[in-house]
């Protein structure tokens, strides 16, 4: 496989939901998609996507799919690590996944029903107009980011690994004090441990606005293509089940409004399906 490869292969398996293979049982499920209730894969402790109180913009958004399947929703928590699409949709304990990087050859994936990017977060003022990595502005600073993810690339590229203030990834601790990494590491910007992060997006903006301190989020907008920071998101589904995936991909499309707006309401930078810009909200 080649670097380039590699690096996909890697962050479509760390951006969302790191998880093991699937196993040769699970490439030969019959059709298990239960027609009474919409069963949801789903982690009770990864906001703002998703969590056990079901406040999270993926709960949201599944709710919109229950109802225009007018069926209950159910959810079976797993935490997001290795097994996790093993664990779930490959033991046939649930039929959906709702965010799945557009691309990841463990589930079959639907149309992608939003664009997003990783982001530079800094408190209020302190970067104002830096828009790119390779600002002179970051020079000497402290960039948080998480390890394995593909602005650590970019980083290495740029000749900044000294800046980088890597946190490992999610380890499932009773102890740990925030409920996330990213929440970590938001946690320490505010608290100027560091002089900013590099975040994927739809998590930066809802933890940036729950921090307590004022805080700019800026997609990155106009860095090369490899490694790659934009990402479409599908939802995840098992592979054998195309009639399934049909049918969510027609409710993408009828409740794509529906869906946008709860994006919006939990701030997740949402891009233009082709161009790297900004997609403007509809005017009524």
């Amino acid at each position: 496989m080649t670097r380039s490869g590699r690096l996909l292969a890697a962050t479509l398996a760390l951006l969302l939901f790191p998880a093991g293979a699937r196993d040769a049982a699970a490439q030969h499920l019959p059709d298990l998609v239960t027609t009474d209730v919409l069963r949801v894969c789903g982690d009770p402790g990864n906001m703002p996507f998703s969590q056990r109180k079901e406040d999270g913009f993926e709960n949201r958004i599944a709710a919109i799919v229950a109802d225009e399947l007018k069926v209950k929703l159910r959810y079976y928590w797993l935490t997001q690590g290795p097994g996790f699409v093993r664990n779930t949709l490959g033991t046939g304990l649930c039929d959906l996944i709702i965010g799945s990087a557009s691309g990841a050859d463990l589930v079959q994936n639907t149309n992608p029903y939003y664009r997003s990017a990783y982001t530079l977060v800094s408190r209020k003022g302190d970067l104002a107009g830096v828009v790119r990595l390779d600002d002179p502005k970051l020079k000497g600073k402290a960039i948080g980011v998480i390890a394995g993810t593909p602005p650590v690339n970019r980083m290495g590229d740029l000749g900044m690994v000294a800046a980088m203030r890597a946190y490992a990834p999610y380890q499932l601790d009773p102890s740990r004090k925030h409920q996330t990494v990213a929440a970590e590491v938001i946690a320490d910007l505010a608290d100027k441990k560091l002089d900013a992060a590099i975040l994927w997006g739809p998590a930066a903006g809802w933890l940036a606005r729950q921090s307590g301190v004022e805080m700019e989020v800026v997609p990155l907008l106009q860095e090369p293509d490899r490694p790659s920071l934009i990402f479409r998101i599908s939802m995840g589904v098992r592979h054998e089940e195309n009639d399934w995936k049909r049918t969510l991909n027609t409710i993408l499309r009828k409740r794509r409004a529906d869906i946008e707006q709860v994006l919006r309401d939990y701030h997740v930078p949402l891009l233009q399906e082709e161009e790297n810009k900004l997609l403007e909200p509809e005017k009524n």
